[in-house]
């Protein structure tokens, strides 16, 4: 691939042609807001100039309710020897893209999945896929070059393909990232008329909860919009579990004992349904889930302090598989939860006393 057309200068297309761009590919960058545009050129994204003639690969990076009329203005002009979206689901776009008569051996769906809380140009980075799927939705009618093209841009941004056909995939977001979001949107909707005093013991657990909830809400009404039917599938199995778990709440507070013995056995049976499908969540690399051991530390709010405590924990031959920090309320101190495999924690711990670190059992 030698020359690529970005349409949608957001998080997504920004990063694409970040990544081309930084792997020599001549990239044309093509956005309705114009300051938008300018910014992801600022960054080096690619120029805003108008290719010459066809580029090897368009890439459409438009909200989803956009992405059939952009794709099939995009094919109408020849623009592109083949043309792609990166749009979260694939179904409907597919489907209008038949509807309007358009020849689709050109066009593959495609969805990166990658993202942040934030969005637009500058919050685009070159590194976003790395290591991430990125799904591929080609149908029986779907050229070979386009496909290679599609698996190329992949490559070229570090990313894992992965092949799928359009309704499952959007079956799959549906629970895997649509769903949680909205969930997480609604635990944090309980906090906004919450008493302060109660909002100030917010722990490690509610901002894991609550992270996701910081995105746009304009861009997740294009997302959700576009895929209502899923999401309220798992929707309704979440409420049914909802349901449930409430009478079991609720038969806990029974003076009955055979009751609260049924209200026990609900709760643990919810929990461990959790349990069993977080096992099944990847892990490292996309490998299987792993168990690990955490060694937390007492660590100041100082310049310096994460980069020595890393710098001890290498020293010590510990390699970190994962890290979260938990800030103290009210205090230049937090706590660190170092991730590591089991055998490593005792030497890891031990090292870290003898460097003077207080260790949390």
């Amino acid at each position: 691939m030698r020359t690529a057309l970005v349409i949608g200068t957001g998080l997504i297309g920004t990063s694409a042609a970040l990544a081309l761009a930084g792997r020599g590919v001549q990239v044309h960058l093509a956005d309705h807001d114009a300051a938008q545009a300018r910014t992801a050129e600022a960054r080096g994204a690619g120029t805003r100039a108008e290719p010459e003639g066809p580029v090897d690969l368009a890439i459409v990076a438009v909200p989803p309710a956009y992405v059939a009329a952009t794709v099939a203005d995009v094919l109408r002009r020849g623009l592109a020897r083949g043309v792609l979206d990166v749009a979260s689901v694939k179904g409907g776009p597919r489907r209008e893209l038949e509807a309007l008569g358009c020849d689709l051996t050109r066009y593959i769906g495609t969805h990166p999945m990658a993202g942040r809380e934030r969005s637009g140009p500058m919050a685009a980075t070159a590194d976003l896929f790395e290591g991430r799927p990125w799904v591929l939705t080609p149908t029986g009618g779907t050229d070979t070059e386009v496909l290679n093209l599609a698996l190329e841009l992949v490559a070229l941004c570090r990313a894992v393909p992965v092949v799928m056909e359009d309704e499952a995939h959007d079956r799959a977001v549906a629970l895997v990232s649509h769903t949680p979001h909205l969930l997480s949107s609604m635990v944090a909707a309980r906090l906004q008329d919450a008493d302060e005093t109660a909002v100030r013991l917010c722990g490690q657990g509610i901002r894991d909860v609550t992270r996701i909830a910081a995105s746009d809400p304009a861009m997740w009404i294009d997302i959700l919009s576009a895929n209502p039917g899923p999401v309220a599938d798992v929707l309704a199995a979440v409420a049914a579990d909802l349901d449930e778990t409430v009478r079991a709440l609720r038969a806990l507070q029974s003076a009955d004992e055979a009751k609260r013995g049924g209200g026990a056995a609900g709760i643990e049976d919810v929990l461990r349904r959790g349990n069993a499908g977080r096992e099944r969540v990847p892990g490292k690399h996309g490998a299987a889930s792993a168990v690990y051991e955490t060694v937390t530390v007492l660590i100041g709010d100082q310049p310096g302090e994460l980069a020595r405590i890393f710098a001890d924990a290498g020293r010590a031959g510990v390699n970190i598989e994962d890290v979260r920090i938990e800030h103290a309320t009210g205090q230049q101190a937090g706590l660190i939860q170092l991730v590591v495999e089991p055998s490593a924690a005792p030497g890891l711990t031990q090292a870290l006393r003898e460097r003077g670190w207080s260790i949390r059992q």
